[in-house]
């Protein structure tokens, strides 16, 4: 097997920038765990079209279909699915295998835990369709959960399954044109007979970084301010305790009082908890969305009026276009918009898995 020095990184070489127009489709894929789109969408404006999209969830599934009648999306389990028709056949396969096995805010059962497991079928899917290239994407606690063990195990699952594997890096989706703090992992590897004939480049951060105002405001991102939709409200006392919180403040700007009696027991935990009542601010970006804006412990107030981000706000700060419609009930939309991977965040990983299969054609 070769080693990793093969995919040495060579910086600043791919900066990355959104080009004006979307490329014409040249390389095909297949995405696992699509849920609302965000990285199929970031491929797509990346060159790839989509031979095939697995979610089990009907909501998740019926926004895709919505957005995109032409996608040949299979709802239901990923374990039932036979992926040989495709063997030899797909440039790449990418996944979203479920993270909260993985996540600091889980439970960190990892491999015990059957949303941990679903990495199998990602892996079997590889096994079964041979693809040139693949992505894994996580949250960044995969690196270190169970010291590094679980990580180390699905490298060389990767590596048995006959890919040379680029060492996983963290990519922050605030430097790639998302007005968000969000870290994910990337996990990309080429198939082993392909590997000698091209590098990797990971994309280099956008020169800077995106802010509350552009994600709602018209501006670089967008051309005009955020659509009116609807949200989530607050209950009147916690409306209340947030009319307090200054812009871009959390609980530790509220009367000692008040915050006692907010934050109750977590007052005396230590840490930060910067994110507990937690007014955004208009010149930073976003705190990473949750699956709920009024999500006790994890608010995400709007810069200036006292009440959660709507729909439409959220998916600006995820960097879906305006015309994207969400489908299922407000809670749904909220729950696909914050599981979602940052479209932006796609498009720029993308770009590099689109010139890196432009070199393998050569």
């Amino acid at each position: 097997m070769k080693t990793l020095d093969l995919f040495d990184v060579v910086p600043t070489q791919n900066v990355f920038r959104q080009p004006e127009n979307e490329k014409t489709a040249k390389f095909n894929s297949i995405e696992l765990f699509a849920g609302a789109g965000g990285l199929a969408l970031g491929l797509e404006k990346a060159g790839f079209q989509a031979a095939l999209l697995n979610e089990w969830d009907k909501h998740a599934c019926a926004t895709l279909r919505h957005n995109r009648p032409e996608w040949n999306v299979l709802e239901g389990d990923v374990c039932e699915i036979d992926f040989t028709p495709y063997r030899g056949k797909i440039d790449l396969l990418s996944g979203g295998f479920p993270c909260q096995a993985f996540s600091y805010a889980g439970k960190g059962e990892g491999f015990n835990d059957i949303r941990g497991t679903m990495f199998f079928q990602f892996a079997r899917a590889i096994d079964e369709v041979q693809p040139k290239v693949i992505l894994g994407e996580n949250v960044r606690g995969l690196l270190s959960h169970d010291s590094g063990r679980t990580i180390a195990t699905i490298k060389q699952t990767l590596r048995d399954l006959g890919y040379v594997l680029v060492e996983p890096r963290i990519l922050n989706a605030v430097n790639y044109c998302v007005p968000q703090k969000r870290e994910r992992i990337m996990i990309v590897g080429v198939r082993a007979d392909l590997a000698d004939k091209a590098q990797f480049i990971w994309p280099e951060p956008h020169f800077r970084q995106m802010t509350m105002t552009d994600a709602l405001k018209k501006g670089e991102l967008y051309d005009c301010d955020v659509p009116v939709s609807e949200g989530q409200s607050y209950s009147e006392y916690k409306k209340s305790v947030l009319d307090l919180v200054p812009q871009g403040g959390c609980w530790r700007d509220l009367p000692d009082d008040v915050a006692r009696e907010y934050m109750k027991g977590s007052y005396f935990l230590g840490g930060g908890k910067t994110g507990m009542a937690r007014r955004l601010a208009w010149h930073e970006p976003s705190l990473t969305l949750t699956c709920a804006p009024a999500q006790t412990q994890t608010e995400r107030c709007h810069p200036d009026e006292t009440r959660p981000l709507t729909v439409r706000e959220y998916a600006r700060i995820q960097t879906f276009p305006d015309d994207w419609a969400f489908q299922g009930s407000m809670n749904q939309q909220y729950k696909q918009i914050g599981n979602a991977v940052p479209v932006n965040l796609a498009w720029a990983v993308g770009e590099s898995l689109y010139q890196l299969l432009e070199k393998l054609a050569e």
